[in-house]
C-alpha cells in the first residue's frame, strides 16, 4: 500500500512537471524581466503615476462600452481593474487575473470596499492565464507582458479566451526612448512586440502613441 501511494504521487508530480514547462529567461532575443513582488504593491497605486504614465487617458483610448467582459490580466491590486468594472457596467464583467495570492486578496479587499459585484477574481498559474474559453471582448495587459516566464503558453490561454473578434491590448514602457526613467528588462520596443506577437498568431489592429511613457497597441486573433 505504502509503495502504491508512493507511486501515485511521483504520477501527479511527473504530470504537474509536464503541465508546467521550464520558465525561459530569453524569448525571441529579448531578456524577460522578473516579475514584479507583491510587496511593492504600493508603488503601482502611487499617486503621481497619473501624471507619469496618463492612466485616465490609457483606460479612454480602451473604447470600453458597457456589457462588454474585459480582462485585466496582472491586474495586481486592482489599479486599473476598479475603474474597468465602472466602464462595463453592471452588466459587463471583468476577470482580473494575478499569479500572485497575495495580489488577489488585496484585490478582494478593495472590491469589497468598493462594493463591486461585477468583478471576477482569478489566481493564475504563470503558465496558464485560468480564463474561460472565447469569453473576453478585451484582454488588457498594463506593464506585464514583458515578465512572463511562460509567455507562449500563456499568449494561447489568452488567445483561446478571446471572443471572435475581440483584442489583446498591450501596454508596454517604451524602449526606443531613453527618457523613460524605467529598467531596460522592463522595457519593449514596437519591433519587438509585433515580433512576438506576429509569432503567436496576433495582427496589429490599432495603436496610440499619445501616451507619456509607454507604448499602447492592439491585436486581433491573426487568420490561421
Amino acid at each position: 500500500m505504502r509503495l502504491l501511494f508512493t507511486l501515485i504521487l511521483l504520477s501527479a508530480f511527473n504530470l504537474s512537471a509536464q503541465e508546467a514547462p521550464p520558465p525561459l529567461t530569453e524569448y525571441e532575443g529579448r531578456v524577460i524581466a522578473q516579475t514584479m513582488h507583491w510587496k511593492g504593491a504600493e508603488w503601482l497605486m502611487r499617486r503621481v503615476r497619473e501624471q507619469e504614465e496618463g492612466p485616465s487617458l490609457m483606460r479612454e483610448q480602451l473604447q470600453v462600452k458597457p456589457g462588454m467582459v474585459v480582462c485585466d490580466m496582472g491586474c495586481g491590486s486592482g489599479y486599473h481593474t476598479l475603474p474597468l468594472a465602472g466602464m462595463v457596467g453592471e452588466k459587463g464583467k471583468v476577470y482580473a487575473v494575478d499569479a500572485q495570492p497575495e495580489m488577489i486578496e488585496m484585490l478582494k479587499q478593495n472590491i469589497e470596499s468598493k462594493g463591486l459585484k461585477n468583478i471576477v477574481p482569478i489566481t493564475s498559474l504563470f503558465h496558464d492565464p485560468k480564463l474561460p474559453p472565447n469569453t473576453c471582448d478585451m484582454i488588457l495587459m498594463v506593464d506585464v507582458y514583458h515578465e512572463f516566464s511562460h509567455p507562449v503558453q500563456m499568449l494561447a490561454g489568452m488567445r483561446a479566451a478571446l471572443k471572435p473578434g475581440g483584442q489583446l491590448v498591450l501596454v508596454e514602457y517604451r524602449a526606443e526612448d531613453e527618457s523613460v526613467p524605467i529598467k531596460p528588462e522592463h522595457k519593449m520596443s514596437k519591433a519587438q512586440i509585433n515580433k512576438e506577437m506576429k509569432a503567436n498568431g496576433f495582427k496589429l489592429v490599432r495603436e496610440f502613441d499619445g501616451l507619456p511613457w509607454q507604448h499602447l497597441m492592439f491585436f486581433g486573433k491573426a487568420e490561421p
